[in-house]
């Protein structure tokens, strides 16, 4: 069993902007909390799955040059090869879970 404590991990910046707390990482996947505080850069990844669960804040999510507003309790999927991008005026929160795991390799800045 493996248990994670939040504030045993510290916290990165992504090659986004994000401020990013992995969770948990293995071969297939990840798990990370994920900030934002004002926007993240347009980008999108060449294989990995991405499941944003937001967990507090709004803002607005644009995946695909289509743009939709979020806020707690949503869920936006993001699939390899989409761009996309959060813009926030106070500051949003979510899970993101990636398969295959998060890696800065994989990100592509537009």
């Amino acid at each position: 069993m493996r248990i994670v404590r939040k504030e045993s991990k510290s916290p990165f910046v992504a090659k986004d902007g994000s401020e990013i707390r992995e969770l948990y990482k293995s071969e297939r996947m990840s798990l990370a909390e994920a900030t934002v505080y004002q926007e993240t850069k347009n980008h999108f990844h060449k294989t990995s799955e991405e499941i944003y669960y937001i967990l507090e804040g709004k803002g607005i999510m644009e995946i695909g040059g289509e743009p939709k507003e979020i806020s707690e309790g949503d869920v936006a999927v993001i699939l390899p090869e989409e761009k996309h991008r959060i813009s926030t005026t106070k500051k949003v929160r979510f899970l993101c879970f990636c398969s295959p795991p998060y890696s800065d390799e994989d990100t592509v800045l537009e």
